[in-house]
């Protein structure tokens, strides 16, 4: 299962960075905030009130904190909750920075803060916030990826617009706040776990490199599920040993080294939780998406430039079974300019539900994610995957490819029961693009490269990028045939006319989600808090 193997790697990083209360913890998510854990965050969604409760521990309080929300990280334009002392008096505050990094005090005051009290570790302070305020300065909590900012005060001021982020300690980190209220699914008795693990590995002095790492099952090793790397549902598991299953497991890790440094040595790995106890399905991974070729680019200088792959009605019909398969979660992937992705699935002709959606994915936060409702695909159905990406700090075009500096855009689909499809993703006809590249050329005073010598690669970087060219790529994408792979684990396509199939045409889409505002509750106060952060630390 080639890519699947980066993508079960990463979630267990991030699950072993994060971690989890136990379940009956009011605040089962925990977070450091700083790489040295003076700053910690826990939380816990309602999704009946619509609010998430933060607990924010401050270990060593010196003048105040400040903690929020902006859209890729930054610290200017932020939906800010701000603590701090003009050196007799301590203040709590809804606030916003500026594009200069100024601070404001908020006309309406959404964070409440609810406790601040002294514990042995430190500081603690409980507030919540509605996930839409329907306040253009606060930031709207959604599925997905969140950047939380903060920063820390190390003297007193005397008001909160004195305080200016580019003077401060600063930071972010991303999370789900939103996580899916799924209860966790007892583990058998019989439940063992195994390591594979990168043998010392001395990662290569470049840029990229995809590592892989192949061990053997013990012999008689029967057949067995796995059950957790993330939690698997009650009634599926991921089968592996026995009789028709290889003997071997191949661990994939993709290194990035973008600094190319040499002598570093690495030893990360995956544990398997498994058990003997087989669940009623077998569960299988599925890639969706685009193909990993250059033939599908992205222009330099482009803020949200959207490219689109499909899984084909042809395809599911073919390859699916009668009663079909059911998503339960999914990993988003790109490469590092890759700002938005989403999965929809359509049934004749017209979008029905979400599958997966971010719309502040960072590629330097991926996991695999529980969905909140399980999606039922069906013979016929059709998976759309659109990915977003900024190039705008790059000179040249962004092509598709295994580099980090190349393009991906993927979403690795778990569901069950598992079926022979293991990819199902498309890429532009390549006979539509040379004719591109051939319109351009003619259209253009600059010679264009498009003798047959010349990689697809090559050519892109001769386009001159003007307002033709770039429209006129983003049409050919739009409406020219696609290649589409419907392929078996062995990399076989199934069989049937997969080149030069038309769009899947959709006359029906989803409409765009809208914030609800909270219920009123009354007159918002206009100035902050006065807090007492002094007491006892019992």
């Amino acid at each position: 299962m080639y890519g699947t193997a980066v993508a079960v790697f990463l979630v267990i990083l991030v699950a072993a960075l994060q971690g989890s209360g136990p379940p009956e913890s009011p605040f089962p998510y925990r977070v450091p905030l700083d790489p040295e854990g003076s700053l910690e965050l826990s939380w816990n969604v309602s999704y009946t009130q619509e609010m998430v409760y933060f607990q924010l521990l401050v270990r060593e309080l010196k003048a105040g904190v400040l903690f929020g929300m902006s859209n890729r990280g930054e610290l200017e334009n932020a939906d800010l909750v701000v603590l701090w002392t003009d050196g007799d008096s301590a203040y709590f505050g809804d606030a916003w920075s500026d594009e200069q990094g100024r601070i404001h005090l908020d006309s309406q005051q959404d964070y409440q803060l609810l406790q601040a009290r002294r514990t042995p570790d430190g500081l603690c302070l409980l507030f919540k916030r509605p996930f839409g305020t329907c306040d253009p300065k606060d930031y709207l909590i959604e599925d997905g990826t969140v950047h939380l900012v903060y920063g820390v005060l190390e003297e007193p001021f005397g008001s909160l617009e004195a305080i200016n982020t580019s003077g401060l300690q600063i930071g972010l980190q991303r999370v789900q706040l939103l996580k899916p209220n799924i209860s966790i699914p007892a583990l058998p008795s019989d439940l063992r776990s195994m390591e594979i693990r990168a043998p010392d590995v001395l990662i290569p002095g470049k840029k990229t490199t995809y590592w892989c790492h192949v061990t053997e099952l013990p012999d008689g090793f029967s057949r067995h599920h796995i059950v957790m790397a993330f939690y698997y549902p009650e009634e599926a598991g991921l089968a592996f040993g026995g009789a028709g299953s290889s003997r071997f497991l191949r661990l994939e890790v993709h290194y990035h080294n973008p600094l190319e440094i040499q002598g570093r040595r690495d030893s990360s790995g995956i544990r398997l939780y498994y058990t003997a106890t087989l669940r009623r399905f077998d569960a299988g991974i599925m890639e969706l998406g685009l193909v990993y070729t250059p033939l599908m680019a992205i222009p330099p200088q482009e803020t949200a430039f959207v490219l689109t792959g499909y899984c084909t009605d042809k395809c599911t019909q073919m390859a699916l079974p009668p009663s079909g398969i059911h998503i339960f979660a999914s990993q988003l992937h790109t490469h590092l300019t890759g700002r938005k992705v989403v999965t929809v699935l359509a049934r004749n002709g017209q979008e029905k539900e979400i599958v997966n959606r971010d719309d502040h994915y960072s590629p330097h936060f991926q996991e695999i994610r529980m969905l909140k409702k399980v999606v039922s695909v069906q013979p016929g159905d059709v998976l759309i995957t659109s990915c977003t990406y900024d190039t705008g700090d790059r000179d040249l075009a962004t092509v598709g490819g295994f580099g980090i500096l190349e393009e991906m855009c993927v979403n690795y689909v778990h569901y069950y029961p598992r079926t022979q499809l293991e990819l199902c993703k498309s890429a532009v006809d390549a006979g539509f693009l040379r004719k591109y590249f051939h319109t351009v050329n003619r259209f253009n005073a600059e010679e264009v490269c498009t003798c047959q010598q010349a990689s697809v690669p090559e050519q892109f970087a001769s386009v001159p990028w003007n307002s033709f060219s770039r429209d006129m790529l983003k049409a050919v994408y739009g409406f020219a045939p696609i290649s589409v792979h419907c392929n078996k684990s062995t990399a076989v396509r199934f069989p049937g006319e997969w080149d030069l199939q038309p769009l899947p045409k959709i006359t029906s889409k989803l409409d765009e989600p809208t914030p609800r505002c909270p219920a009123s509750r009354g007159q918002s106060p206009t100035s902050p808090t006065v807090v007492s952060i002094g007491g006892s630390r019992s």
